[in-house]
């Protein structure tokens, strides 16, 4: 839908909206909003609320820069879960400097720049996320845990599943803000699912991850359930993944599509594939980016890319290492950028072992692997901007130091009798 500045002024008044929330996302992938009622919301369809950029991680790079929200108006949604009177909405926002310059560290501008790209070479990347969670029990202060007294498994219903209705009040409340639910079920551990939506184009995609996850952590807590994204929140059961299955449209048409292919796959959605695998190393540190990323690809048994049986319009890949708590925005734009370079270079490539490169084999170890990939791969810093580069490999460096100090269960577990 495309809305103009008069198209949203009257909706929120026919509507009788009391706030509009103007989101952005940091660098790590939290989303971040600024309120603002009615009576401002002509300041900021005009471009004018500013916030400090220095008390936003990431985004401090200078503590005296002021910056701008530029709402993107085709973005406004009503939030269903909210109160029907004085309701609550909703624009996403791109981040300026005061200079009115694209602010180069905001991650839908590094996802749009590369998308610009892709344009300008013909192409439109779409995007079907497949997000997994878990739903856990809080305790009597209302703050998270890690405890579930179910023990409901793949596709299992209720009542074993405890999550049921949960599901099914997020799914609808979805469905309301005009996502298209391709399918929701109980995943393969206790407390664990998965909610697919609708592919769409890259930035739309990226947006909609946004969403859906504050949809369901919202929702979640409203059935007493604390939501987590967290890749691996427990030992001995599957983590969370957040597999990516991506098409290039050409003209409408799909890129990857090729009916002489027994995988129904096109030699450039081989070269994509190809670009890639060359720079899954970086990649994974903006796809799986906390210490506990690891913890789940670490024991995973699956291939990095899965062929889904396609049609001539469906033709696609899924890149299964990523994770829900990757930067949306970030990831779509380091993949996109790879397998650009990928058809670009023509890159050499043998169908079959592609399609059996095993996640073990290929991905980092740990995050501090992660990180010395993305330090040594120029086109994935390119593409992120060295002042984003500068501050995830500094963040993160420090998270990885941190984590490498701390003395674990296990540890005293293992070795305190021992030695």
């Amino acid at each position: 839908m495309r809305y103009s500045k008069e198209d949203i002024l009257r909706m929120v008044e026919e509507e009788d909206v009391e706030f509009i929330r103007l989101q952005f996302t940091d660098v790590y992938g939290n989303l971040k909003n600024m309120a603002v009622t009615p009576n401002l919301l002509e300041k900021a369809l005009n471009n004018r609320c500013s916030f400090d950029g220095g008390n936003i991680r990431g985004y401090d790079t200078n503590q005296d820069t002021t910056m701008y929200l530029y709402p993107d108006t085709n973005t406004f949604e009503i939030f269903p879960w909210r109160p029907q009177q004085g309701k609550v909405a909703r624009l996403f926002c791109d981040v300026y400097n005061e200079e009115g310059e694209p602010f180069s560290a905001d991650p839908r501008m590094v996802l749009k720049r590369v998308a610009t790209e892709a344009k300008e070479l013909g192409y439109d990347l779409y995007v079907g996320p497949e997000c997994e969670f878990f739903l856990f029990n809080m305790d009597d202060n209302g703050m998270p845990t890690v405890d579930t007294k179910e023990k409901a498994g793949y596709f299992d219903c209720g009542p074993i599943d405890f999550g049921e209705n949960a599901r099914r009040d997020i799914v609808l409340n979805l469905e309301q803000m005009d996502f298209t639910i391709e399918s929701s079920h109980h995943e393969q551990a206790p407390a664990q699912h998965e909610v697919d939506f609708r592919f769409d184009t890259a930035v739309n995609t990226a947006d909609n991850i946004q969403t859906f996850k504050l949809a369901v952590k919202t929702i979640a807590r409203r059935h007493g359930l604390h939501a987590t994204f967290m890749p691996r929140p427990k030992s001995g059961v599957n983590g969370s993944g957040m597999h990516l299955n991506m098409s290039l449209g050409i003209n409408k048409k799909n890129l990857f599509f090729d009916e002489a292919d027994i995988r129904g796959l096109s030699h450039e959605a081989y070269c994509f594939m190809a670009g890639i695998a060359e720079h899954i190393g970086a990649i994974s540190a903006i796809a799986n980016p906390l210490v506990n990323s690891y913890k789940r690809t670490a024991i995973s048994r699956g291939s990095l890319f899965n062929i889904p049986k396609t049609s001539k319009t469906s033709a696609r890949i899924e890149l299964r290492s990523p994770d829900p708590s990757a930067n949306p925005y970030l990831a779509l734009a380091v993949c996109l950028k790879a397998g650009l370079e990928g058809i670009r270079n023509n890159t050499p490539y043998d169908k079959d072992e592609l399609c059996k490169i095993r996640m073990t084999d290929v991905l980092p170890g740990n995050l501090g692997e992660a990180l010395k990939a993305l330090e040594e791969d120029e086109l994935v810093k390119t593409c992120l901007g060295e002042e984003l580069v500068e501050d995830i490999l500094t963040i993160k460096k420090s998270e990885w130091k941190e984590y490498c100090s701390k003395v674990t269960d296990w540890e005293v577990e293992q070795y305190l009798d021992k030695y």
